[in-house]
């Protein structure tokens, strides 16, 4: 009865410790993805900031500029790419819409983004654009992969429409998180106009004829939680310029927007809950599930060969056995 407890531990024993990596290399690659219907949307504040009067064409002090970034999973897109891509893929369509003070547009920007849900590469399909232009990026954007390093990544930069490295620049302690920084500045690059402007009867190409063009730089921080890769917090020292031609006076250059944009208290706190919850999710499969399967079969095996050892020891000898006796 003991040799046959034996086995039958043995046999969980061999099951859960190659259940161990299975459940790190080859279930948590697969499961580990971002849902292709996902919407989030988030508020960043500039205050103080510095806003450019279309009326004067000069820049004037404001006491806020607001972003408001809307983040929306496209279903049936990323269906369609991927009966081809053969993989699974996300598609985000995005708006960063930027207000002035007395809430009126000051620019907005439209983006499909396209990329593997498990890796976050991107993939390359009809339709990848920001503000109506074709582009092809390489390296991320918005989010980090699972399980992210202590490394420099390519970021894709949706004013220039190009990609540049961000750097890792150390580990931080947020809203009791331990997340890493990355850094990453675009020089001044001249940029192209948004194909809607805030003044009527003002388009791009009238812009262009006269002459005038923007420039743009930046200096992007993150706070990224690595289990899950997504971002905590996010800021940027912003700065935006119309330079040269006939719609500035003297043929100058004026400031159309500065400031240093951070993200609302509010969503900050929201966005660190979020990200707390799932890296729970994550850590299921990476270390709580491998680590505890691994335990529970090295427990196993030892019960087994305790038992085995058991079953194989020599019974103790019995009392002598009385002498018959013989007839008188």
């Amino acid at each position: 009865m003991r040799r046959r407890a034996s086995l039958v531990l043995l046999a969980f024993a061999v099951f859960f410790t190659a259940l161990s990596p299975l459940m790190r290399w080859y279930a948590f690659p697969r499961l580990a993805k971002i849902p292709p219907g996902q919407y989030q949307d988030m508020v960043l504040e500039a205050s103080p900031a510095t806003l450019i009067d279309y009326g004067t064409m000069k820049a004037r002090k404001v006491p806020k500029v607001t972003i408001v970034q809307t983040l929306k999973g496209n279903v049936a897109a990323s269906d369609r790419i991927e009966r081809t891509a053969g993989r699974d893929v996300v598609v985000w369509d995005t708006l960063s819409y930027v207000a002035g003070p007395d809430g009126k547009m000051v620019s907005q920007v439209p983006e499909r983004y396209i990329f593997d849900a498990h890796s976050q590469e991107p993939v390359h399909a009809t339709g990848e654009s920001v503000d109506g232009d074709r582009v092809r990026r390489e390296g991320i954007e918005y989010k980090w992969p699972f399980l992210t390093e202590k490394r420099d990544y390519t970021y894709f930069d949706a004013q220039t429409r190009t990609s540049a490295p961000i750097h890792y620049r150390g580990t931080r302690t947020f809203h009791g998180l331990q997340v890493y920084y990355f850094e990453q500045t675009i020089p001044w690059t001249r940029v192209p106009l948004p194909k809607k402007m805030p003044v009527k009867g003002i388009t791009p190409q009238a812009v262009e004829k006269m002459g005038t063009t923007r420039w743009y730089s930046t200096q992007r921080m993150f706070w990224v939680e690595p289990v899950t890769g997504a971002p905590v917090n996010g800021e940027e020292i912003h700065k935006e310029e119309l330079r040269g031609g006939d719609l500035l006076p003297g043929g100058g250059k004026v400031t159309a927007f500065a400031g240093h944009v951070k993200m609302r208290d509010d969503y900050v706190r929201s966005t660190v809950a979020l990200v707390t919850s799932q890296r729970t999710l994550v850590l299921l499969l990476t270390s709580y599930l491998p680590w505890g399967f691994l335990a529970l079969g090295a427990a196993l095996l030892v019960l087994s060969l305790h038992l085995e050892a058991r079953g194989r020891r020599p019974a103790a000898p019995g009392p002598d056995p009385e002498p018959a006796l013989s007839p008188a």
